[in-house]
């Protein structure tokens, strides 16, 4: 395994569908800005999205892909065996879930979005819609296995790229925005669910080469399928605290109006730096990592877990400093338009401020957890997640009621980072980690790299000062072009005071 490569081409697919989302999202401040109909929306869509992030972005992968290598290491009956008692039992217990929530779905969205109960028009907005979208809970969990089965063969293509199928249906509802009025949302609500359906036929097909379905009611619960499912619950809130508590942020914020809308847009920027500097990299390294675990190489472990690490933070770190320069600028360029005016603006781009400060943390959760997963410990990820969920709530309920929405992002930021320090001390702690040399050395430089690139982004931003003003009408590619120029240098210095090695593109894990 190569890991710039791997990390590469999951992290182009995952771009691609990070701008397609973008474009999405972009049609949705349009035509629904951050009134009430955006908030019962991004009620109904962030419950079976913040599912897709828990299951797609390596949740999944942290309890199945180290006990599914394994089996493949015993051989591919094993492993075959494995997979189809793992998916009859994903499969029906699924099912029964989708089925309890959608008879129980007046209760369900009361308890994620109680500052709705009170307007019942809007709540029973919020509950026709999430009816709709929930089935893409089930399809989601689906092509998550599926996923986790092509990543466990070091193949990440087909895995990334498929969200990018949901992506394009909903931006096709959307160009019919303006003939559909107020439906559009019914509309959108039915083109997740479609989405998830299609993403599922569309893994399944590329996996079929290792596993195909062979339905049974009848299966044997052993000691392996024990063993998994004791590690996924674990895994879940583990490896998906960082959406855990964007969806705790959604609870409270339904208390305030707007305020879901504010934090949905400032979450889809950010987003996109974590989904490479720290998903990406977490689930392309799992595989190896636990071939290397249960076969004791220890120096592969480390070199796998020192680069993985550095990597991370070559890429989050210029990205949080961005963010934080540039909050504004960057909110106003990318939603700034039609319905959504510049209070829209501010709100979103204070709620973007200060989840950037949390975005190295948000990473190295997603690397320090495949560290843990790897060595097929759940246990002490999930215990301080937990901690950390509800450090998060303590802060947001304590403050809310005087900082309003904006408490969410901060107390998600501070409880990320309990949570990253104390994973790293467990680490240590259990030996299951340790520093080598030249880590410290290329941390330093790209501590530098990034503080003289958002020198550098400052400038351009005061440069294009007009240009990027709310009214102009070209401002995005203005910040498009700013964003480049700022990457050219932070690489091509990068590359001069060799803070990233070209002989790392060729290095194999």
């Amino acid at each position: 395994m190569n890991l710039i490569k791997s990390t590469g081409t999951f992290g182009f697919y995952t771009i691609i569908s990070r701008i397609l989302g973008y474009l999405r999202d972009i049609l949705i401040a349009i035509f629904l800005g951050t009134g009430f109909l955006a908030d019962a929306f991004f009620v109904a869509f962030r419950i079976p999205n913040t599912f897709r992030r828990l299951f797609a972005e390596g949740t999944f992968n942290a309890a199945f892909v180290p006990s599914y290598t394994k089996e493949m290491i015993k051989g591919k009956s094993k492993s075959i065996k494995f997979a189809g008692e793992i998916f009859n039992i994903l499969f029906l217990g699924l099912l029964f879930l989708i089925l309890l929530i959608e008879i129980f779905m007046p209760l369900f969205v009361s308890i994620i979005a109680p500052g709705f109960v009170e307007d019942d028009k809007k709540i029973q907005l919020a509950i026709n819609l999430t009816r709709i979208t929930f089935p893409f809970l089930m399809f989601v969990s689906l092509s998550s296995f599926f996923s986790a089965i092509l990543n466990s063969h070091n193949k990440f293509a087909a895995a990334s790229s498929a969200p990018i199928i949901l992506n394009l249906i909903l931006i096709g509802i959307l160009f019919f925005g303006n003939s559909l009025g107020d439906d559009l949302i019914y509309y959108l609500s039915y083109g997740v669910s479609i989405g998830g359906l299609l993403q599922l036929i569309f893994l399944y097909k590329f996996s079929q080469k290792y596993y195909s379905i062979i339905f049974k009611f009848k299966f044997q619960i052993n000691k392996n399928i024990k063993i998994f499912f004791r590690k996924l619950l674990p895994s879940i809130f583990s490896s998906g605290v960082t959406q855990i508590n964007i969806l705790v942020g959604t609870i409270i914020a339904s208390f305030q109006a707007s305020a879901v809308s504010y934090l949905y847009y400032a979450d889809r920027i950010y987003q996109i730096n974590l989904a490479i500097a720290g998903i990406a990299i977490g689930v392309v390294v799992l595989p190896k990592l636990s071939q290397y675990v249960h076969l004791n190489k220890k120096n592969k472990i480390l070199l796998i877990q020192n680069k993985a690490l550095e990597l991370s933070m070559f890429l989050s770190l210029p990205a949080t400093v961005a963010l934080i320069v540039g909050s504004d600028e960057i909110i106003s360029a990318l939603f700034g338009y039609g319905s959504f005016d510049q209070e829209s603006v501010r709100n979103s781009a204070k709620a973007l401020y200060y989840f950037s400060l949390g975005l190295p943390a948000f990473s190295l959760i997603k690397v320090f957890s495949s560290f843990f997963f790897a060595n097929q410990n759940t246990k002490t990820p999930f215990y301080i997640s937990l901690i950390s969920v509800i450090l998060n709530i303590a802060i947001s309920v304590y403050y809310f009621s005087n900082l309003g929405f904006i408490i969410i992002p901060i107390a998600t930021s501070i409880s990320s980072w309990f949570n990253a320090l104390l994973l790293f001390i467990f680490l240590k702690n259990f030996n299951l980690f340790e520093f080598n040399k030249e880590f410290f050395v290329k941390f330093i430089k790209i501590i530098f790299l990034s503080i003289l690139m958002g020198i550098v982004f400052q400038y351009l931003i005061s440069f294009f000062e007009k240009q990027l003003a709310y009214d102009y009408n070209f401002k995005l590619f203005y910040l498009i072009l700013s964003v480049i120029l700022g990457f050219i240098f932070y690489l091509s210095m990068s590359f001069f005071i060799k803070a990233f090695n070209s002989r790392d593109l060729k290095l194999r894990y």
